[in-house]
């Protein structure tokens, strides 16, 4: 498993109330991602997804986007080791 890489985001605009975090685990696990998201206090969207770096990579593309009703203003990522995750899901 030395391919899977992890990428944390930080995803900021108008993120939230737009089906942003269930769009990007649908579209995870339709790429056979791992990780999660969230919502932010903050009005952001953080996720970790992990998986071979092709896949995590579109995944972080797929972030400039969005779900439709999005309207991103910017992704910050870091890459780094995998820290196992497996499936994925929305968390609270």
């Amino acid at each position: 498993m030395t391919d899977r890489v992890r990428a944390h985001v930080f995803v900021s605009g108008r993120v939230q109330g737009v089906y942003y975090r269930a769009t990007t685990r649908d579209t995870a696990r339709e790429k056979g991602v791992d990780g999660w998201v969230r919502n932010l206090d903050d009005g952001r969207v953080e996720a970790a997804f992990e998986g071979p770096e092709g896949d995590v990579r579109d995944m972080v593309a797929w972030c400039e986007t969005g779900s439709r009703a999005a309207d991103v203003d910017d992704v910050d990522v870091e890459y780094g080791e995998p820290e196992g995750a497996d499936g994925f899901e929305i968390r609270r």
